[in-house]
C-alpha cells in the first residue's frame, strides 16, 4: 500500500507538469501568431505608392491647381448653361436631337463655346501647369538628390511624377463629366441611355489622353531646362504654335498648292487628302475630330470623300462601334504622341546627372 501511494503521489505532479507544458506551448503559438499579424498589419507601404500619394497631395494642395480648378469649374457652369439654353430651343421631333445628353457637351447658344471646346482650350494649360516644374524645382531645392540617395529605384521618381498628375487629371475630368450628366438629369428629367453614357465616358478618356500629352511634354521640358520659367514658356510656346501659328503656315501652304478651277478630279482629290494629312499634325485637331465624332453620332466620316463613296450612303446616327472605327486613327495618334513624350522624358531623366550642388 505504501508503494502504491508513493507512485500515485509521483504521478499527479507529472500530469500537472504535462498539462502546464501543453498550455504553455499553446500560449506560445498564439503569441507567435499575434506577432505575425502585427507585423503584417504594420508592414510598410510600397515606396511607389507612397511617392504617388505625395505627388497627388502636392498637386491638390497647391494654389496653382486650386486656381485652375476654379477657372475650369466656372467655364463648365457657363457651358452647361448655354447648352441647356440651346436645348430648350431644340425641336423634340428632330432625329438629330434624340441624343440630348450628348448635346450638353456640344450645343451652344453663341455666347459661350461648348463644353468640349473649353476642355480643348484649357486642357493643355492644365497639363502644362502640372508638369513644368515637376523635376527642375526639386533639383533646384536640393530635394531630388536626397530622394535618389535613398534605396529607391531612379525610375520611380519620373514614373510617380506622371502617375500622380494623371490620377488627379483623371479624377477632375470624370468629376466634371458626371457634373454635366447630373445637371442634365435634373434639367431634362430622364436618365441617359447606355449608348450616351458610354460615349460620354469615352469622351472623358480621350480628354485624359489629350491632357496627358501636354503633361508629358511639360515634364520633358522640366527635365531639359534648369529653370521652371523656361520650361513653362517652352510648353506654352509649343501650344501657341499648334493653336495659332501652324494654322497660319498651313493656310499659306494650301493656298500655294491649291489647284486651278479647271483641274481634274484626281488632282482635287489629292489636294484635299494632302490638306487633311497636314492638319492631322496638330494634337488639338486630333482631339477635336475624335471628340466631335464621339459626341455627334451623325458624323459618318472624317476627311475628303469622293462621289462614289457617298453614293448609296443613308444619313443617320452611327452605332458606338462604328464611331470608334471612324476615329481610331485619331485616338491612335494621340496615344502615340503621348507615349513618345513619356519615352523622351523617361530616357532624359534616367541619363540626367543629378548632384546635390547642382
Amino acid at each position: 500500500m505504501k508503494f502504491t501511494t508513493d507512485i500515485l503521489k509521483e504521478e499527479i505532479p507529472m500530469s500537472k507538469t504535462v498539462h502546464q507544458a501543453g498550455s504553455a506551448f499553446s500560449n506560445l503559438v498564439q503569441l507567435l501568431s499575434l506577432k505575425k499579424k502585427n507585423r503584417e498589419g504594420t508592414r510598410a507601404a510600397h515606396p511607389f505608392r507612397v511617392m504617388v500619394q505625395k505627388e497627388m497631395a502636392d498637386h491638390i494642395t497647391s494654389w496653382r491647381f486650386l486656381i485652375l480648378i476654379g477657372i475650369i469649374f466656372l467655364t463648365c457652369i457657363g457651358s452647361m448653361y448655354t447648352a441647356l439654353t440651346g436645348l430648350q430651343k431644340a425641336d423634340a421631333g428632330d432625329a438629330e436631337n434624340a441624343f440630348f445628353f450628348l448635346k450638353l457637351f456640344t450645343v451652344s447658344d453663341g455666347t459661350l463655346p461648348s463644353f468640349f471646346l473649353f476642355i480643348a482650350f484649357l486642357g493643355p494649360l492644365l497639363g502644362i501647369s502640372m508638369g513644368f516644374d515637376s523635376v527642375n524645382s526639386e533639383q533646384n531645392r536640393g530635394t531630388l538628390s536626397r530622394i535618389l540617395a535613398q534605396p529607391v529605384p531612379r525610375d520611380y521618381v519620373i514614373n510617380t511624377k506622371f502617375t500622380g498628375a494623371l490620377l488627379v487629371i483623371g479624377a477632375l475630368l470624370f468629376a466634371l463629366s458626371f457634373l454635366v450628366i447630373g445637371s442634365g438629369l435634373i434639367a431634362l428629367g430622364t436618365p441617359p441611355t447606355a449608348g450616351e453614357f458610354m460615349r460620354i465616358m469615352l469622351f472623358t478618356l480621350i480628354s485624359i489622353i489629350y491632357v496627358s500629352f501636354w503633361l508629358n511634354l511639360s515634364v520633358f521640358f522640366s527635365i531639359r531646362f534648369k529653370q521652371p520659367a523656361t520650361s513653362a514658356l517652352a510648353g506654352i510656346a509649343v501650344w501657341l504654335f499648334f493653336v495659332v501659328f501652324y494654322p497660319l503656315i498651313l493656310n499659306i501652304i494650301t493656298r500655294a498648292l491649291q489647284p486651278s478651277p479647271f483641274a481634274s478630279e484626281r488632282a482635287v482629290t489629292l489636294y484635299e487628302k494632302l490638306k487633311f494629312l497636314l492638319v492631322q499634325v496638330m494634337p488639338n485637331e486630333l482631339y477635336n475630330e475624335a471628340v466631335s465624332t464621339m459626341l455627334t453620332p451623325s458624323v459618318r466620316s472624317l476627311g475628303p470623300l469622293t462621289i462614289e463613296q457617298l453614293h448609296g450612303a443613308i444619313p443617320g446616327p452611327l452605332p458606338l462601334g462604328q464611331s470608334l472605327l471612324v476615329i481610331w486613327p485619331q485616338i491612335t495618334g494621340l496615344v502615340a504622341i503621348t507615349a513618345l513624350c513619356f519615352i523622351l522624358s523617361y530616357t532624359s531623366f534616367m541619363r540626367k546627372e543629378i548632384r546635390s550642388g547642382a
